[in-house]
């Protein structure tokens, strides 16, 4: 009897082994592992940046033709498609601090600014708007495609290395330099 059992579950084995996949894999819900951005103006690239980001379960918002605001963690960034027909395509990668109005154009507000431009390579640190205003701008850069992996890691080590900057700040800094909110 334990030897028919045992043929009857083989026999069941090999059958279900040998037979042929009916139904076709279901791939059209799967989000893309890139965007290809090359070849298109800056305003499509924009929405097709915008539209891998949501597939891929971002929390993103359009901001304009050019831009597209991405919540990363507890940060927010303004990623903007720059398409160069002959050359290199790249992704800026922006955020925004608002300046207390007792450290706008101070001399030591323009130290600050010139030390973490000399000596850090992760980002560009630019005062705007008379100084009332700090931008934080990388860039990405690839040929036609990118991998929505690197812009995560990208996201990643920006925010890495901002957060390495807070600390390196003097004491009671984070009440005079405050994150602007671009996603309501």
């Amino acid at each position: 009897m334990k030897k028919l059992i045992i043929a009857g579950m083989l026999t069941s084995l090999c059958a279900c082994a040998t037979t042929e996949k009916t139904q076709p894999e279901a791939t059209a819900g799967l989000a893309p592992d890139s965007v290809t951005l090359g070849g298109v103006t800056n305003e499509d690239a924009t929405k097709k940046l915008y539209e891998a980001l949501v597939k891929n379960n971002y929390l993103a918002k359009m901001s304009g033709a050019h831009s597209v605001a991405v919540q990363f963690d507890d940060n927010q960034f303004l990623l903007q498609p720059s398409i160069n027909p002959d050359g290199i395509d790249r992704i800026l990668m922006n955020r925004f601090y608002a300046v207390h109005p007792k450290l706008v154009g101070s001399k030591d507000l323009l130290v600050l600014i010139g030390t973490l431009n000399h000596k850090l390579n992760f980002a560009k640190f630019v005062l705007r708007e008379n100084g009332a205003v700090i931008q934080v701008q990388g860039a990405a850069t690839f040929v036609d495609t990118i991998e929505i992996e690197e812009i995560r890691r990208f996201m990643l080590w920006t925010d890495e290395g901002l957060r390495q900057v807070s600390h390196s700040l003097p004491k009671g800094a984070e009440e005079m330099i405050k994150p602007i909110p671009i996603m309501k």
